[in-house]
């Protein structure tokens, strides 16, 4: 079973997001990491290996920093890294990231391909879909739990009124939700070795990517205007002087839940 992870370093989800005078996200504001999201993917690659045998490869499309970054899924225990890079692709909106990384998954062999359900910094959700789409092979998304056997993926899918049990034949991509597993924590093992590992790099030559669909002048979405979210109003507090009731009954009136 060979099984591919879609990375992508993100910045501490604890620093303060900044965005550039052109209305995108300043990545050198905070620290960057592995996606959390797609550490549940990378742990879910870890235990189907563990019961099926094969290998685990993580691919990240990012700056050249992110190599180091990378590495995160090797200390856990993903066999190998490769890093996408090219100064072409700086500002690439969700469809040109999924046109890359597809293009870079041609290259790999691979059974399976999972991805962390969205990255903490835009949060659209959208790049497995269309890496799906791109391949031209089914998806499954928002999977809570997933099993893999005779050549084919089931998964549970989240939905808002409970869950689905959806199935497709491999290859296929997989999108997993946080609840899906917890993540190991690295070894120190796993973090010697993602030390010495040595990451390929790829540009879009070597993946046969068209630098005009990915990067500022391929992307398809455009951010007109920002403006920092308005502070939370306080909350109003009743005390029980004997009309409390009375009270939450006229509030609830005056926001219209009664």
């Amino acid at each position: 079973m060979k099984i591919v992870v879609c990375a992508k370093q993100v910045l501490d989800t604890t620093a303060e997001k900044r965005l550039t005078g052109d209305l995108h996200l300043d990545r050198g504001s905070g620290e960057p990491i592995l996606n959390p999201f797609d550490e549940y993917a990378v742990e879910e690659a870890l235990r189907i290996r563990e019961r099926l045998g094969g290998d685990v490869t993580a691919l990240c499309m990012g700056p050249g920093n992110a190599k180091e970054t990378v590495r995160k899924a090797i200390s856990m225990g993903a066999d190998r890294a490769v890093l996408v890079t090219d100064p072409t692709l700086a500002w690439s909106d969700t469809l040109g990231t999924a046109y890359v990384l597809s293009m870079a998954l041609k290259r790999l062999e691979f059974d399976l391909v999972l991805c962390g359900m969205q990255s903490t910094d835009a949060g659209t959700g959208q790049v497995p879909a269309a890496v799906a789409e791109f391949l031209g092979i089914p998806q499954l998304t928002f999977a809570s739990q997933l099993e893999v056997s005779d050549g084919r993926a089931t998964i549970r899918r989240v939905t808002d009124s409970g869950y689905q049990l959806v199935a497709a034949n491999l290859p296929a991509v997989v999108s997993v939700v946080k609840g899906i597993n917890e993540p190991r924590y690295p070894a120190l093992k796993g973090i010697m070795q993602a030390k010495r590992a040595e990451i390929p790099v790829w540009n879009c030559a070597d993946i046969g990517a068209d630098p005009a669909r990915a990067g500022r002048l391929g992307a398809a979405t455009r951010v007109l205007s920002a403006s920092p979210t308005e502070p939370r109003a306080p909350g109003q507090v009743i005390r029980d002087d004997g009309t409390a009731v009375q009270q939450i009954v006229e509030f609830l009136i005056q926001k219209k839940v009664l």
